[in-house]
């Protein structure tokens, strides 16, 4: 595609003058400086420099809305709606915020908007690598061959990040874009295009390397095969009827098999090492893909820009925006038993204590009864150290306590050392966005496991998570080196009735995802694609409603809040002859 070369020669006005040149008349051919040359791009280096741009659109920036419209991590997408976090913040900032949260979604919402214009965006950019990539001439076969594994690598990614928002959705390559024939590109979304997106990483794990050395942002053969394995896993179930499909969880078990097999990744000692901006931590052996962030001195540069509302509040990190906040529910949902286990269908009958209605100088006790530790790796919590900035005070980091709780987002957040090095944002880091990680493939390779295997192996594969989580030098700790909170957290015995059958085990291992991987972006993708989402979170509403009076009336409908509403202006622009080649999810008019 084209997209780009139009973007850049109508978006940047010629600099400079052109200067008489006395030894000759070549001046009269010159370029002139400041406009796009499109040479530049069917060299050697131009293409590295188009495919350098399509992998800058991972983290969702340059987003074409307001920078958390497109966010890599999905956290307005992927949390807000689920049962793991509320919009935050006070009532009268980013109200389309609050109708994701409350389900009540238009196709004039501008987020949804947004989000799809960034990740076409990003199609665009790896169309143009595509596109380009047959013009150059100074490149030698194997050379070639993994530039093109590595765009349709990401133009498979940017289309599975909108097949998991919008379901019918068009899969444009290459070779639907002409600038000779009008309207070339506006690609009609009446075919699945699961197909084709496994098609895409297919051909990058057949021709991709097992690692770049060096260079650790770029795709591999093992994050290539974990994609295409994670496709197959999301047409594992009906969404709407939660069905499962063997044959896709068979191929999508047999892949998870082969990164686990491959001995290539391990999981980090402790589990809140991954979600640290330290060097060491970044790219490490768990991690199967990252988007990478990265921190300028210029202003507004750096990793991190789709984030920058969910910050904790007022004299707590970054000082704003008080977006993000956890719920009660995701918080009751580490209490563990007195065998350390996790209370799966008994969690939130009782909740954790908080601070709610107090003020930073009122006194407060935290919670004594028994928790998993991953909770103060993922919730900021009054009384509990907050990484390295200090005891989490309460109140005085939270915007507005009485209407989203008394809780402030945390994986994401830096460590202090590692804050304020951008002068024009102070929220901009380098601690990149752990999109795949080991933990992520055990956990489904175990999904997969309770269907078409074995729930013994189900049970180790998740055991190997807990032991993890269970490494007391792990655990959060106070000031004086003792453990933070009461954590008690073991394994599954063998004989435990969580693995007994199949239903109990596809419990167990859906209940332990959300432990290791909640405030990431994935819970509401999850719910959806398990086909449990209806019940789940009108479940979660039930006792929510009396809580945040805000969500009084909010409901999960089902045969449409699975998936987001196509934006009303894509449908419009994709008009031939007064005729949209884009139909609309449905549910929505």
């Amino acid at each position: 595609m084209n997209t780009i070369k139009k973007w850049i020669s109508g978006g940047l006005a010629t600099a400079g003058l052109l200067m008489l040149n006395a030894c000759g008349e070549d001046f009269l051919t010159r370029t002139p400086q400041g406009t796009f040359n499109p040479n530049a791009v069917t060299d050697a280096r131009g293409i590295d420099a188009l495919l350098t741009g399509a992998y800058g659109m991972l983290d969702g920036i340059p987003s074409v809305g307001p920078s958390w419209h497109g966010a890599g991590s999905n956290w307005v997408f992927g949390e807000i709606p689920s049962d793991n976090a509320y919009k935050g913040t006070d009532a009268g900032d980013q109200p389309e915020q609050t109708a994701i949260e409350r389900y009540v979604w238009t196709v004039t919402n501008e987020h949804v908007r947004g989000k799809w214009r960034t990740l076409y965006n990003g199609v665009a950019r790896t169309n143009d690598v595509l596109d380009n990539l047959a013009l150059v001439e100074d490149l030698d076969t194997a050379r070639r061959r993994v530039i093109s594994a590595e765009a349709r690598f990401l133009r498979g990614f940017y289309h599975f990040e909108a097949k998991k928002m919008w379901n019918n959705i068009p899969f444009i390559d290459e070779q639907d874009y002409n600038k000779e024939v009008p309207d070339s590109a506006k690609v009609p979304n009446t075919e699945d295009a699961w197909p084709r997106i496994e098609a895409d990483f297919m051909y990058a794990m057949q021709n991709l390397p097992d690692a770049f050395p060096g260079e650790p942002g770029r795709a591999t053969r093992w994050a290539a095969m974990g994609m295409l394995a994670k496709s197959y896993l999301y047409q594992g179930f009906d969404p709407y009827t939660g069905a499962p499909n063997p044959q896709k969880l068979q191929q999508a078990l047999t892949l998870f098999n082969q990164i686990i097999a491959s001995n290539r990744f391990a999981l980090m000692d402790r589990y809140g090492d991954n979600f640290s901006a330290a060097p060491a931590n970044r790219n490490n052996r768990e991690s199967i893909f990252e988007i990478q962030y990265s921190v300028t001195s210029s202003a507004g540069g750096g990793g991190g820009l789709g984030d920058e509302l969910a910050w904790p509040y007022n004299t707590g990190p970054g000082g704003c925006c008080g977006f993000y906040q956890p719920s009660q529910n995701l918080v009751n949902a580490y209490k563990t038993d007195a065998s350390g286990l996790p209370l799966i269908n008994t969690f939130n009958e009782t909740d954790v204590t908080s601070d709610q209605g107090l003020s930073s100088d009122q006194p407060f006790t935290p919670y004594a009864g028994t928790l998993d530790p991953r909770l103060d790796h993922t919730v900021g919590r009054r009384g509990i150290p907050y990484k390295d900035w200090g005891v989490h005070p309460g109140r005085t980091w939270v915007r507005d306590q009485a209407y989203a709780g008394p809780y402030s987002p945390k994986k994401h957040i830096p460590e202090r050392q590692f804050f304020g090095v951008n002068p024009g944002n102070n929220r901009l880091h380098s601690n990149n966005y752990r999109y795949m990680r080991l933990s992520q493939v055990l956990l489904w390779a175990a999904e997969c496991e309770v269907e078409v295997g074995s729930l013994t192996r189900a049970r180790d594969l998740v055991n190997q998570i807990r032991r993890r989580a269970a490494n007391p030098d792990g655990f959060v700790r106070g000031a004086d080196g003792a453990p933070a909170a009461n954590y008690v957290v073991r394994e599954y015995p063998a004989g435990a009735p969580q693995f007994a059958t199949k239903e109990a085990a596809r419990n167990a291992v859906r209940f332990e995802e959300r432990l290791e991987t909640s405030m990431e972006g994935h819970r509401f993708f999850d719910l959806v694609r398990w086909g449990i989402a209806e019940p789940t979170l009108n479940a979660y509403l039930t006792k929510e409603r009396t809580q945040r009076t805000y969500l009084s009336g909010a409901t999960f409908t089902k045969n449409r809040n699975e998936f987001y509403p196509i934006p009303f202006e894509e449908i419009l622009n994709s008009a031939i002859n007064g005729q949209p080649t884009l139909r609309q999810n449905q549910g929505y008019q």
